[in-house]
């Protein structure tokens, strides 16, 4: 399993950190570990998803995602 923490712009207030771990834990072979606002730190099986996968979800919900760090 890997680590992703991952920057995210648009999110202001608890509907989006609902929004955005609701479009996490549709994906298979991922664990939200955290989401606040600006910020979600997810673990991920690299064998089931890649993180462009898992920052096109987020970005899908109508946020802005961009990778901060990776720990394989």
């Amino acid at each position: 399993m890997d680590e992703l923490t991952l920057k995210i712009a648009g999110m202001s207030c608890g509907h989006c950190v609902g929004q955005v771990t609701k479009a996490l834990t549709r994906l298979d072979g991922v664990r939200v570990n955290s989401v606040k606002v600006g910020e979600a730190i997810v673990v991920y099986d690299p064998r089931e998803i890649v993180p462009t996968e898992i920052i096109q979800a987020v970005n899908e919900a109508g946020y802005e995602a961009e990778l901060v760090r990776r720990v394989a």
